[in-house]
């Protein structure tokens, strides 16, 4: 008896380490060992920037204009076609609605296999940060119909379905959360040498913002709240980590900001923990990947009132919540946890226990069970 095969398509797969990639590519590993067959189809990269698990596919891919470490694939070739029919997939997995998803959707279609997507990136919020705005409403109206031909949406929070049900789309939407790994990202990983050797004094309280440091990063926000923080009190310190086409513009304009560069692993993880408050105002995230770890190392967030951020952040508990665009609501906020080490202590401690609830495998297993739901229905009905 042959094991389930999964066809699993995306558009970003290890081009970039980035949320998606990084999810993507633990289902991958978890379903290898959980008794699936998966082939997983994405753009070509010249230069990957991370190993890649399972069998993948590169699909033939250009550079985006303007941002060349940004793959797009053009389509779906005949020989990585062959692949997938030679593969016979049980179930298609879509995570991104691009041209290459577009295809994957119609083969399935053709060939009468059930199909699932993922939501991962919140397309709409980025219009605004390249002035496409007129696009919204087109782009909705393609969305609702890629996702009206699929059986499942595995959408990250609550507030993002609710967003999609505004949106009017019409599929059966299922909540799959991502996770954290606790064991990795926890306060037992500050290091008073490595802030030390930082330049930072024992005493000093350090916010941090993690991210790819590109634009739709809302990182104007990111340099007028740390100039205004600096200008307020000495005793704030000021770190980013990541690294971006928009880092030498970033640290030009934030001399007095220590930049780390990208990091991955314990050294992330020893940054975080190193800091004091966790601040991330980008309002582009469908899932706060950055915020659940910030919050599993221990660390009061002041974020976005965004879809990836309003289900993980307790507003008064585990940190505050603000409009993308409200400078002042930030201001105050991170000022009340600094000037309150008691109510930094006590949003530390609840932070740390909410991500303990996020453990990847419970998520991931949330996952397999909706595959078997669908296989399990498709293979009754073809009995």
């Amino acid at each position: 008896m042959r094991k389930p095969r999964i066809a699993l398509f995306t558009g970003n797969y290890n081009h970039i380490r980035d949320g998606v990639s990084n999810t993507l590519n633990r289902l991958v590993a978890y379903l290898g060992r959980h008794g699936f067959d998966i082939l997983v189809f994405g753009p070509w990269s010249p230069n990957p920037a991370m190993p890649h698990e399972g069998n993948y596919v590169p699909v033939y891919a250009i550079a985006s204009p303007g941002r060349p470490e940004y793959r797009i694939s053009m389509g779906f070739p005949s020989a990585e076609k062959q692949k997938l029919r030679d593969f016979d997939p049980d179930l298609i997995h879509i995570a991104t609605p691009d041209l290459l998803g577009f295809r994957a959707l119609r083969y399935a279609m053709k060939n009468d296999i059930p199909v699932v997507s993922s939501y991962h990136t919140h397309f709409s919020s980025y219009l605004k940060y390249y002035r496409l705005g007129l696009l919204e409403k087109p782009l909705w109206a393609y969305l609702r119909w890629f996702y009206r031909n699929c059986e499942h949406l595995y959408v990250p929070s609550p507030t993002t379905m609710h967003e999609l049900r505004r949106e009017k789309v019409e599929c059966e939407l299922k909540l799959w959360s991502r996770g954290v790994d606790t064991n990795l990202f926890n306060p037992g990983q500050r290091d008073p040498v490595w802030r030390r050797s930082l330049g930072f004094a024992d005493d000093d309280i350090v916010i941090v913002f993690v991210s790819r440091l590109v634009w739709e990063k809302n990182l104007n926000m990111v340099t007028g709240i740390f100039r205004k923080i600096a200008g307020m009190t000495s005793s704030v310190r000021t770190l980013v980590v990541g690294d971006g086409p928009a880092r030498k513009k970033l640290a030009k304009s934030l001399p007095d900001t220590v930049f780390t560069g990208y990091l991955t692993g314990r050294e992330l993880a020893r940054a975080y923990a190193s800091s004091d408050i966790f601040f991330f105002p980008s309002d582009t995230e469908t899932f706060g990947n950055v915020t659940l770890e910030a919050m599993s190392s221990g660390l009061p967030s002041v974020v976005a009132r965004a879809v990836g951020n309003i289900s993980l952040v307790d507003e008064g508990k585990t940190g505050y919540l603000a409009g993308a665009n409200d400078e002042d609501r930030f201001t105050k906020c991170l000022l009340e946890i600094i000037e309150n080490s008691e109510l930094r202590v006590k949003m530390a401690d609840l932070s740390r226990k909410k991500a303990q609830t996020y453990e990847w495998d419970r998520m991931l297993d949330q996952l397999v069970r909706y595959y078997n739901e669908i296989l399990t229905f498709n293979n009754h009905q073809g009995g």
